[in-house]
């Protein structure tokens, strides 16, 4: 069926749904004369999956290299990319705008090609070997070679290395649990001392509320009545200032 749209009208925007599966925004600029124009937010969808397939190469991306790749003109854009796909739940890191990089500590994952499937196949081959031979001690034909038939060496080493991963896929479960478990204890003390210090604020609030109030009528008396020796000060500013005047006149008049 995928073969027959290649060779049929919709060529061209069968090879566009591959971009999208398995290619790159550079990849579109590459052929963009002969696929379908793409909207902004296509374009944008495909700089997302363009990010997600530098994640999964190398985990710090510096700026120069994604605004190369994404096409884009300054790192204001650059960044507002980043956090929509961020909100999106495309990837998940951080922006480090002092290093100039992009962390990621998580990305979706792509389609995969069909030339891709032996080197996934090796790789989890080896890793399935190496991880049985650093928990067994010894040499994997040890295990494997007495319970295998005639001929079918090849099978059981398949077997044993689908055994391997399982177990190891169920140790990791295992401590993901372990791990939430002891997350969701952590936040329900952290909640109760919550609680308890906000209890402990509303009570030392009304305590020192209740020990600073006074009387109404008190402190309205209070700001009535003037402070002692301010009536005194006054009037003896006023009279030396009326035996100023009257000693001047004083002096006019005998002058005259």
């Amino acid at each position: 069926m995928f073969s027959q749209l290649a060779e049929s009208d919709f060529a061209s925007t069968f090879r566009l749904l591959t971009v999208f599966a398995y290619g790159t925004y550079a990849d579109y600029l590459a052929e963009a004369r002969n696929l379908p124009p793409l909207t902004e937010a296509q374009k944008n969808k495909l700089r997302h999956l363009s990010v997600v397939t530098l994640a999964a190469k190398v985990k710090c991306i510096p700026y120069a290299v994604l605004l190369e790749a994404l096409a884009l003109r300054n790192v204001r854009q650059l960044e507002d990319l980043v956090i929509e796909a961020v909100y999106a739940d495309v990837l998940r890191g951080s922006l480090d705008q002092r290093n100039q990089r992009l962390e990621v500590d998580y990305s979706i994952g792509r389609d995969i090609q069909r030339q891709d499937l032996s080197a996934i196949a090796r790789t989890l081959q080896e890793c399935s070997y190496s991880h049985l031979a650093h928990h067994s001690g010894t040499s994997l034909s040890s295990h494997v070679l007495p319970e295998c038939p005639a001929g079918s060496w090849q099978y059981c080493r398949r077997c044993v290395g689908c055994e391997v991963v399982l177990s190891g896929i169920e140790e990791q479960v295992s401590r993901a649990n372990q791990h939430k478990e002891q997350q969701l204890g952590l936040k329900q003390h952290i909640e109760s001392e919550v609680a308890n210090l906000k209890k402990t604020i509303k009570v030392t609030t009304a305590a020192a509320a209740a020990a600073t109030s006074q009387d109404p009528e008190q402190h309205l008396t209070e700001l009535r009545e003037p402070a002692p020796g301010s009536n005194q000060r006054q009037p003896s500013k006023k009279a030396s200032k009326g035996k100023g005047l009257r000693g001047s006149a004083k002096i006019w008049s005998k002058s005259n």
